[in-house]
């Protein structure tokens, strides 16, 4: 009878303690979400993620939380990839203007059989960046067309 009390008695406080340490940690994976989020908000993409993957590391069992941040990880993903496709697709229009002049003055001078090897030289590696834009504005199209299918399942 003895033995059974105080058997239930640290039964019951170990799962107060359990309980306790738990919402403490669930409370200190909240505020590190808040302020993974103060990061976002302020653009600080890097230190956002930094916050997230510390925060998937430090509190593996705040499941919901975690679900939260996963959320917020794809919004960050997601802008990244909005704002390098809007810088790539500047710099591809630049250098697709570049490239079409360049071009029409080398095949003005190689009709004329005046093309300096210089010349080619820049048309091929004005090529080589405009073929390298391309790809780069496809990739991020496709990781953005990738984060919204995630997000919506």
């Amino acid at each position: 009878m003895k033995n059974s009390l105080i058997m239930t008695i640290c039964i019951a406080a170990a799962l107060t303690m359990t309980a306790c340490s738990s919402n403490d940690a669930q409370k200190a994976a909240e505020d590190m979400l808040v302020k993974a989020e103060k990061y976002f908000n302020e653009g600080s993409y890097d230190r956002a993620k930094i916050a997230i993957d510390s925060l998937r590391k430090v509190y593996p069992g705040a499941v919901e939380t975690r679900k939260k941040a996963l959320r917020l990880f794809q919004n960050i993903s997601l802008k990244e990839a909005q704002e390098d496709l809007a810088l790539t697709d500047s710099i591809l229009q630049r250098v697709t203007l570049d490239y079409k002049y360049i071009k029409d003055k080398v095949e003005k001078d190689k009709a004329a059989l005046r093309a300096t090897p210089d010349e080619l030289e820049l048309l091929t590696r004005t090529k080589m960046k405009l073929d390298s834009l391309k790809v780069r504005f496809d990739m991020q199209c496709a990781k953005i067309k990738y984060i919204h299918k995630k997000q919506k399942e």
